[in-house]
């Protein structure tokens, strides 16, 4: 993808400078956008705000996408780039390298959030359960033993 009205540099094009460095530079665009995409959507997991953050998903995952195309025409013009614009190659090498950091912080937050949702249901699973479990004595003339009881099943309002 590349944005409205630019034309596309396919990667079987031969490159000169210019067109190295608009390659360089859309690349370069992307990863802004994702990368304050993915610190938007950290941001909201942080503060608990998960629907709004789900609303993200759309524009993350065109960014994504974007990303990965361009990533890819800059990997099969990699030797060319190089000679033709070094230093633009050089601030993407950077810039990569903190979106992989900031990568890791997002994926981090975002197991937690999981996590911690799955905790939330496992617990509420098990109170549900509790109140179904007999409370008499067995066969045997002892209480059953199963502690672990948790709910058969369970479901959830998500319109909420």
């Amino acid at each position: 993808m590349t944005a409205p009205g630019a034309p596309a540099i396919r990667s079987a094009d031969p490159l000169d400078a210019a067109s190295g460095g608009i390659l360089c530079a859309r690349l370069a665009a992307t990863m802004d956008s994702l990368i304050e995409t993915i610190e938007r959507e950290t941001a909201l997991v942080r503060k608990g705000r998960l629907s709004d953050a789900t609303a993200i998903q759309v524009e993350k995952a065109r960014l994504a996408k974007q990303y990965v195309e361009e990533m890819d025409a800059v990997k099969v013009n990699s030797a060319a780039l190089g000679r033709l614009v070094p230093e633009q190659i050089e601030q993407l090498r950077r810039k990569h390298g903190e979106f992989q950091s900031l990568l890791q912080i997002n994926l981090a937050v975002l197991a937690t959030a999981r996590e911690v949702s799955e905790d939330i249901i496992r617990s509420v699973a098990q109170r549900v359960g509790a109140h179904e479990r007999a409370r008499t004595y067995g066969d045997s003339g002892r209480m059953p033993k199963d502690d672990t009881a948790s709910a058969s099943g369970i479901a959830l309002d998500t319109s909420l």
